[in-house]
């Protein structure tokens, strides 16, 4: 997913081939997801742009916005394979060899724009074409209506934290501690939420727990004003390098994890030239690389993870089906309403006597909703006739807790027994 360094790389290339631009022809091409998800549309960007002159353009973490001679201004996000293409140059930052030469205009383009040659103040500017691409459809395209110096003050850049290369004078060691301790959650978990900081996402998350030292499982709140220093040097180092080199990691220093991190699973390769093993765990739900051999646990941590940094199986108790559940909050919303169900033999050996209308009464009285069926069961001593006794339904008075109400005695006539089938 394309990062803060990756974005500062299509920034670099809007720079270099479009600003100072004037848009002949824009071509949207129709994704209610891209454009519908932000409530814009592939018409109206089209209508918008085309005839524009690109007056500017900037990032903000993972975002970046193209500023017009007009309002409004385009404000896009990448997603997950997002990228801007121009037929002029090769704007990835890898390229396989052995891929081949693309198709233009290339597949998936979400809008085409195209610029005639030109003189842009005093120099000679060749004809260029750019599209945005993105096979996933997890990229935003909008439109926003406001002043261009004003736009990161509007959705959806307010929203989201502030940018650590950008925004230097705010990112400071101050403003990290208050950050961290304002929360409980894993330090990573912090640093990957855009609304705390703009433009780390996994990788570079990854690189400055590693270059400070620090376990990312480790909560926000439990480092000390050293540690804290260690994280805000370390966060402002990687992030800068990433947007300086444009996230050519052949620019990298050969210090960092990044350059080795990717040998996941593969037998004796994932680790550092020092010989320092790398290992992958889970934190937050992402895939994350750290040096257990220097990353130490110093405080709570999240989680349930050894000193090697492999996730250990938790033991307990098995976790209770949907249905036991709900039913755990029906009982627990009125013990009182559901009588005892008698099972196997005992259900088998149930028997339903009629009860008298007076004691009907009377039970439906105690009962809370009145709405529960009495149960009677006829029991025999010793297998010899005897008396007919009424078992009313067993009641819950509290949680957990099952009262049986007593029998209720009657008067015996010697030689006497009255069924069930009797006709009154």
């Amino acid at each position: 997913m394309p990062e803060i360094g990756e974005v500062a790389r299509i920034v670099h290339y809007i720079h270099k081939h479009l600003v100072g631009r004037t848009i002949k022809t824009c071509e949207a091409f129709a994704d209610d997801i891209v454009y519908g998800k932000v409530g814009c549309s592939s018409d109206a960007f089209q209508k918008h742009v085309t005839g524009r002159r690109i007056t500017g353009a900037a990032q903000q973490g993972k975002y970046f916005y193209i500023t017009f001679d007009k309002s409004p201004h385009a404000v896009l996000h990448l997603g997950m394979t997002g990228w801007m293409k121009f037929d002029a140059e090769e704007t990835g930052y890898y390229r396989n060899p052995k891929a081949k030469e693309e198709e233009w205009p290339p597949k998936y383009a979400k809008f085409l724009l195209k610029c005639e040659k030109e003189t842009v103040k005093g120099e000679a500017r060749e004809a260029v074409q750019s599209a945005f691409v993105d096979a996933r459809r997890l990229a935003r395209i909008r439109l926003v209506d406001c002043e261009a110096d004003n736009i990161r003050n509007e959705t959806p850049l307010k929203e989201n934290g502030p940018d650590p290369v950008r925004d230097k004078e705010i990112v400071t060691v101050e403003w990290l501690s208050d950050l961290l301790n304002r929360k409980r959650v894993p330090v990573k978990a912090l640093l990957l939420d855009q609304g705390n900081v703009s433009g780390v996402g996994n990788w570079v998350c990854d690189e400055v727990m590693y270059q400070a030292r620090l376990h990312p499982e480790q909560y926000s709140n439990t480092f000390s004003k050293a540690q804290t220093k260690q994280l805000y040097d370390a966060l402002i180092e990687v992030c800068t390098i990433a947007v300086e080199t444009r996230s050519d990691s052949s620019q990298f220093p050969e210090t960092w994890l990044m350059k080795y991190r990717w040998d996941k699973g593969k037998k004796d390769s994932n680790v550092l030239p020092n010989g320092e093993k790398i290992v992958h765990l889970k934190v937050g739900g992402r895939t994350s690389a750290i040096v257990p051999s220097v990353q130490k646990k110093t405080g709570a941590v999240a989680g349930d993870v050894d000193e090697d940094g492999e996730t250990k199986v938790a033991k307990g108790r098995k976790r209770k089906s949907k249905a036991a559940d709900e039913e755990d909050e029906e009982d627990e919303e009125d013990p009182e309403e559901k009588p005892v169900v008698k099972k196997g033999r005992a259900a088998k050996r149930a028997k339903a006597t009629p009860v008298d209308e007076g004691e009907e009464e009377d039970v439906m009285a105690k009962n809370k909703r009145g709405k529960k069926a009495l149960k009677v069961e006829d029991q025999a001593d010793g297998g010899a006739e005897g008396d007919d006794e009424l078992v009313k339904p067993v009641a819950k008075t509290g949680k957990g807790k099952k009262v049986t109400p007593k029998k209720a005695e009657k008067p015996a006539t010697p030689g006497s027994r009255r069924s069930t089938r009797t006709k009154s």
